[in-house]
């Protein structure tokens, strides 16, 4: 619904409402929906980029994210909400300025997909910091060309 998006609290003939993060209540006649997008459907999916370094070892890397992701779903607070018991390591998905994005997804309940995304994130912060892995952050190299003398 445009730039709408939300819980469904009601659905009728000529209209729809939606309850969006911050509570707001939108009601929106059905003859204006061009598109619906429901994310909640059945099941949803948790997709991540987490991003690390250059320096790292992305194999042990992408170990230890899925090792997190399967703790969670041993976890009796988690694993109700969690569908896929492994998650997919998509792929090595970008080179950024200041690190590598490895892309990752997992099957969740419905709805639950953004509690269990800021779960994974707080749990492999804390991996990484255990493990001595860098999270990047910007990083700015000077060069003044080969006349200057060396900064010391």
């Amino acid at each position: 619904m445009g730039s709408i998006a939300g819980i469904v609290e009601e659905l009728s003939l000529r209209r729809t409402i939606l309850r969006d993060l911050d509570g707001a209540r939108h009601v929106v006649p059905n003859g204006e929906i061009r598109i619906v997008s429901n994310l909640t459907q059945e099941w949803s999916r948790a997709h991540l980029n987490i991003s690390v370094a250059y320096k790292e070892d992305l194999d042990r890397v992408m170990a230890l994210m899925r090792k997190t992701w399967e703790e969670m779903t041993n976890d009796p607070d988690w694993s109700p909400f969690i569908i896929s018991k492994t998650p997919w390591l998509l792929r090595v998905n970008e080179f950024g300025d200041s690190g590598i994005t490895i892309k990752m997804v997992g099957e969740t309940e419905p709805i639950k997909q953004w509690d269990i995304m800021g779960e994974y994130r707080r749990r492999i912060k804390k991996v990484f910091d255990e493990e001595g892995i860098e999270i990047p952050w910007p990083h700015v190299k000077l060069y003044y060309g080969d006349s200057m003398p060396p900064i010391r």
